[in-house]
């Protein structure tokens, strides 16, 4: 019986996938759980396994192609001897055409990135109309994408109002993007109903410049459009701490042997992770989201930790963060990523994320100001950890505090870039110096 490979739902807002490569070629045996193809979206790079055991018969979409999420890209058969190899991935043996049909034709919507429907709905006369919906921009509004929808609600925008590019009309987030940064056409009287003025393409180089043009990556672009989906969505505020790590650096050394020996890094990122998690459990409104006028108070701690790449950045998430103990952490953070840079994460684990840490001072960056991580309210930067000068209170030799003095202790800058529709500077001051007292008086007992 042959098996049906679609592209994977690689998290909640992602509608669509683009395959970079075929690890498998057409002819070729494949055992079930063996990596098939790669592909790219704007949360996961990602081997694809072979939901069977056969031989792939048929490829049906071709590297660099994007396609919805449960479209059927390629065909595993059973049997051993499947037709050999065709040139350039297509099928050895693709179905003849219906007669009068053009070939060079697109896939029509109904036969790719949708359910199987029963046979009792596709057995309806070519042109027949369904029960529900019947208007065509009500159709347009189901397939586009939860996350296109959440913008639209977001900014107040009627999907209909917005002329589609994708498959059948389908409202694509560039479509939206774009409608949001030129507003619709002008209304009566020159009004554009309070969307912003449109603005006309700026070009990046003038004719006779010393240009190199190379197209974006894949995953860069997926994020470029994250990114530029949560600048639009959140208004972003930004608070910053100084942290001494005196004393955090004094356990790590202590403790980072014993950590070793049961198989984990005892990082400064895990001994932060600890201390967030401890306050998202206090702060419960750095761990939501926005769903229109409602607030969505996550139960689930879901912390993401972002992973640079060479070619750009993934967040994997560790699933109720809440529930292990430092060890469990640092073995976490360790195991994800590992597997990010080596393409190994599966799909659930680039999903679900409630509240993200990124750490650009690994750069070298004495702090950052990171994007939220969409459809989270807040995210955590930590900046470089380096020695300075620091004012401390001094004692003498039997523990009685005397004068300030100056010492040279590692510190470190925490940002927390927040949605200010939900949180306030007043609510992020608490959230940031709880952090800031738990990391500088770390209780060694939480080791």
């Amino acid at each position: 019986m042959p098996t049906n490979v679609v592209m994977p739902q690689m998290g909640e807002s992602i509608a669509e996938g683009t395959i970079v490569r075929w690890i498998k070629k057409v002819g070729d045996k494949v055992d079930r759980d063996e990596p098939l193809f790669e592909i790219s979206t704007d949360k996961v790079d990602a081997e694809i396994p072979s939901p069977g055991a056969g031989v792939l018969s048929e490829i049906k979409v071709k590297e660099g192609e994007t396609v919805p999420v449960n479209s059927v890209v390629a065909v595993i058969g059973g049997s051993a001897s499947a037709p050999a190899s065709a040139p350039d991935g297509a099928s050895a043996r693709p179905a003849p055409a219906a007669p009068g049909a053009d070939k060079t034709s697109p896939v029509p919507e109904s036969a790719v990135g949708q359910p199987e429907q029963p046979a009792a709905s596709t057995s309806a006369p070519v042109g027949a109309t369904v029960d529900k919906p019947s208007d065509i921009d009500e159709l347009r509004r189901q397939k586009s994408s939860p996350l296109v929808r959440k913008i639209a609600r977001e900014h107040n925008v009627d999907i209909r109002q917005i002329n589609g590019t994708g498959i059948s009309g389908r409202v694509t987030k560039h479509d939206i993007l774009g409608f949001l940064d030129t507003g619709p056409t002008s209304a009566p009287g020159g009004a554009t109903a309070g969307k912003p003025p449109k603005v006309g393409h700026i070009p990046a180089f003038k004719p006779g410049d010393k240009v190199e043009i190379v197209p974006m990556t894949i995953m860069r672009k997926k994020i470029a459009e994250h990114m530029v989906i949560s600048a639009h969505t959140s208004p972003h505020v930004y608070s910053v701490y100084e942290v001494d790590f005196h004393r955090l650096a004094q356990l790590r050394e202590k403790k980072k042997a014993d950590y070793e020996r049961n198989g984990a890094k005892l990082t400064y990122t895990s001994l932060i992770a600890k201390v967030v998690v401890d306050a998202l459990r206090q702060f419960p409104v750095a761990n939501a989201s926005i769903d229109g006028d409602n607030i969505v108070y996550k139960k689930d701690i879901n912390l993401g930790i972002a992973v640079a790449l060479d070619q750009g950045m993934l967040v994997p998430v560790i699933k109720n963060a809440d529930e292990k103990n430092l060890l469990g952490l640092s073995r976490a953070i360790e195991d994800l990523a590992a597997r990010a840079r080596s393409k190994k994460l599966n799909p659930e684990e680039v999903q679900g994320g409630t509240f993200t840490i990124t750490n650009p001072g690994v750069f070298g960056a004495v702090y950052g100001l990171p994007l939220i991580n969409q459809p989270q309210v807040a995210i955590l930067g930590v900046g470089g950890i380096e020695k300075r000068a620091v004012v401390v209170e001094a004692t003498d030799s039997v523990g009685r505090a005397g004068n300030d003095a100056i010492a040279i202790h590692p510190t470190c800058h925490i940002s927390l870039g927040y949605d200010h529709r939900l949180i306030d500077g007043a609510d992020a001051g608490r959230f940031l110096s709880y952090i800031k007292e738990r990391l500088e008086k770390f209780d060694e007992a939480w080791l």
